[in-house]
């Protein structure tokens, strides 16, 4: 298993995202979040098999909200994202 942290940067805050986001995870086998933050940016963690993880992200930038999307800088994470399922987070 593996943890990830992506912060989607554009237009990506008042478009649906997160919603769209959360939509995505429903045919993948993971767990992890999503979230708006203050500077206009958007937060996802994401923990599951390396190959699961691959394709979420891979179908994230290849739906419609890639149009949205400026960079998606990503990190590792040592810690599991607390989460049940995957969610739209409100902090």
């Amino acid at each position: 298993m593996i943890s990830k942290q992506v912060f989607y940067e554009g237009n990506v805050q008042g478009v649906g995202f997160r919603y769209s986001v959360k939509q995505i995870a429903k045919g993948f086998d993971l767990i992890g979040w999503v979230r708006n933050l203050a500077d206009g940016r958007v937060e996802l963690q994401v923990k599951g098999e390396p190959a699961e993880v691959a394709e979420f992200l891979e179908a994230i930038a290849r739906s419609e909200l890639r149009a949205h999307i400026k960079a998606q800088p990503e990190n590792s994470l040592s810690d599991v994202p607390a989460a049940r399922g995957f969610e739209i987070r409100h902090d």
